[in-house]
């Protein structure tokens, strides 16, 4: 398995943002990004999708640059494999709120994100009990609320994505005893109860093709 080596550049075009806000594409990619080259038969199995639907959606990630294709891994020309072009999707917060219609493209694209990884947290807690002792002790969940000047929060911010590189320079994909594993972190201003968003007279969730 061959890891994509090009770093990402910071997301900014809509289009882009509008093709990740969408639950299987997200799904499709990521499973790209972890398990490397795959068809589009086997991705079809995988997610219990018609081959079609699958071409489609990877023909929507390949136009925003997210994957490629992967002839060299296909045994003859009937097969079609893709592999992701970049090993994350990188975005600036402060540009996501450039713009009205970049706002709306980029919220989109963060909900889908969050409800993936709520789904993928789901489906661990489900299977945990199948897992050897030793891998449930090894994990670990929490929250904390704390009370930061935005310097401190951005300190923050910075100790931990330090702790991540640290952590994905030490991925060993396929090596002896190693699964793959999941981070999820975030650190952000809490909302007030009853604090409600931005007024927009456009639709929070934009339209995607069938």
């Amino acid at each position: 398995m061959t890891a994509p080596q090009k770093p990402p550049d910071a997301l900014t075009d809509r289009t882009a943002m509008r093709a990740l806000a969408h639950p299987l594409r997200v799904r499709l990619l990521g499973e790209l990004r972890v398990s490397g080259p795959q068809s589009v038969g086997k991705l079809a199995d995988l997610f219990d999708e018609a081959p079609g639907s699958v071409s489609y959606h990877m023909g929507v990630l390949a136009r925003s640059g997210f994957v490629v294709e992967a002839p060299e891994n296909a045994r003859d020309s009937r097969e079609r494999w893709w592999r992701a072009a970049q090993s994350h999707t990188r975005y600036e917060p402060t540009q996501l709120n450039s713009d009205p219609a970049t706002r709306i493209a980029s919220a989109a694209m963060r909900h889908t994100f969050l409800q993936a990884l709520s789904r993928e947290m789901g489906e661990y807690i489900d299977l945990e009990p199948t897992l050897e002792p030793e891998w449930v002790a090894a994990a670990t969940t929490g929250d904390t609320a704390t009370f930061l000047t935005s310097a401190e929060l951005r300190e923050m911010s910075n100790e931990i994505e330090e702790l991540v590189t640290k952590w994905a320079a030490r991925s060993r994909p396929g090596a002896e005893g190693t699964r793959p594993t999941r981070l999820i972190y975030s650190a952000f201003v809490r909302p007030r109860f009853g604090q409600r968003p931005p007024e927009s007279g456009e639709a929070t969730q934009p339209r995607d093709e069938p």
